[in-house]
């Protein structure tokens, strides 16, 4: 059966967006008394959802994914932007008004072992949604619960038993089968299958996609496994740091990555022949802190297609490298806590652990062949860190090596026919290069 023809068939008007995702920002304040500085775990998100499919949410842990989720749901609190449910911005509603418009929205967690609570049966589990909302009479609950047990797989009897009796794939299916108690239109599904053994993954996929086509609902599938991704999804959204770096078509996508950061992420999949020559992508490092995310592109600090400053354009891949991760080291160091023995000390002009730049200068740089034009830069800097200035070490290395890259927040751009959006500075005019990415190397 078509999408089309199965969306007809359940009443869902093709093409008509459910979900609308504009700005979205979810904050985190930790309540600092002198620096508080919020963590940004969504920063600017938007995307919609059409009624009828599934969107793909993927990317590295810590990026946000879950977070996003929760916030569509208002599990969690938005700091700014609007989500757009049928038109009705729910980041408004509050008591009675965001209670009923719950029954439209529902989450499938990703821990089937701790996200049913071991003290209630399987029937009150299921059946709980339905007192909270007074659904109907309690003999009509009752029968519902039954009849969503027959829907998810499990059996009459299932009902009086506790969740502790179940395997992992049977816990998912009561979770997925509370979560459908109310005839939500809207399901999120974190993770929903990886904790689980392949096999059993297989009969959740299988059985989300029937109830999809049985009920007309609509997904936002949240991920780590690309493979699960592909066989699921109509669409997919990659994110990283709190912000969507690439959102188009599953199979577009997936063939002809248009994001750096979206290629790395494919490049990790595993080939089932363990001789093809495969081009794998090793990013650097770990994602920044999203207490401290970059002030350009979010993906800058790693990014293998960083646009480099006109006239550093020819020097060694190697040594571009060693001067991004100097760059990063200061960073980091910038960001490390500091004991008050040590402020003192640097108020005082005195040397502390942060002082020694010597060695990290050595172990960077000491086995490349640097010419005079960097390594009077790298020494000016090094100078300012021993001088227990470490911001102005940041700040001339960004004066001389940064970019656009570093400087400006790239805005989404349509790099295909189908409509598919990829934020990068790579896709503006002056900084295209003829094959985008062949120059990928693990380095």
């Amino acid at each position: 059966m078509s999408e089309q023809v199965r969306q007809e068939s359940v009443g869902v008007q093709t093409g008509e967006t459910l979900v609308d995702v504009n700005g979205l920002k979810t904050y985190y304040d930790d309540g600092g008394i002198i620096d508080s500085n919020p963590v940004k775990a969504v920063d600017g998100v938007d995307f919609e959802i059409k009624r009828g499919e599934t969107l793909g949410l993927v990317g590295e842990s810590g990026c946000g994914k879950t977070t996003l989720g929760r916030t569509l749901i208002q599990l969690e609190d938005a700091t700014a932007g609007e989500v757009l449910f049928d038109g009705t911005d729910v980041t408004e509603l509050s008591g009675t008004e965001l209670k009923n418009w719950r029954r439209n929205s529902q989450m499938v967690f990703q821990d089937p072992e701790s996200s049913l609570n071991d003290r209630m049966t399987v029937g009150e589990i299921i059946r709980e949604p339905l007192d909270v909302h007074d659904w109907e009479t309690p003999q009509e609950r009752r029968e519902r619960v039954r009849e969503l047990l027959d829907v998810v797989g499990l059996q009459p009897e299932h009902y009086y038993r506790y969740p502790h009796q179940f395997s992992g794939g049977q816990r998912q299916r009561i979770g997925i089968a509370r979560a459908l108690a109310l005839e939500p239109e809207f399901v999120v599904l974190d993770e929903p299958v990886s904790a689980l053994d392949v096999s059993v993954q297989a009969q959740i996929l299988n059985l989300l996609e029937d109830l999809q086509d049985e009920f007309g609902l609509t997904y936002l599938f949240i991920a780590h496994d690309l493979s699960v991704v592909r066989h699921i999804c109509d669409r997919v959204a990659v994110m990283y740091l709190g912000n969507v770096m690439e959102l188009g078509e599953t199979e577009e996508m997936f063939a002809n990555p248009k994001n750096p950061y979206t290629h790395s992420l494919l490049s990790a999949i595993p080939e089932p022949d363990p001789t093809a020559d495969k081009e794998r992508v090793t990013l650097r490092g770990t994602p920044p802190s999203p207490r401290d995310p970059p002030a350009g592109c979010p993906f800058t600090t790693r990014c293998p297609m960083k646009i480099r400053p006109e006239k550093y354009e020819d020097i060694d891949p190697d040594l571009w490298v060693a001067i991004e991760v100097f760059r990063e080291v200061l960073r980091e160091r910038a960001r490390a806590e500091k004991s008050l023995t040590e402020i003192a000390k640097e108020k005082l002009g005195m040397e502390t652990r942060f002082s020694d730049i010597d060695e990290i200068r050595t172990e960077l740089f000491g086995d490349l062949d640097v010419p005079s034009r960097v390594r009077e830069h790298v020494e000016v800097a090094a100078n300012h860190v021993e001088q227990n200035d470490e911001h102005a070490a940041r700040e001339y290395l960004a004066d001389e090596f940064g970019s656009i890259c570093d400087a400006e927040d790239p805005s989404m751009h349509v790099v295909s026919d189908t409509g598919r959006t990829s934020n990068c500075h790579r896709h503006l005019p002056d900084y295209q290069e003829p094959d985008e990415f062949t120059p990928y190397t693990e380095r």
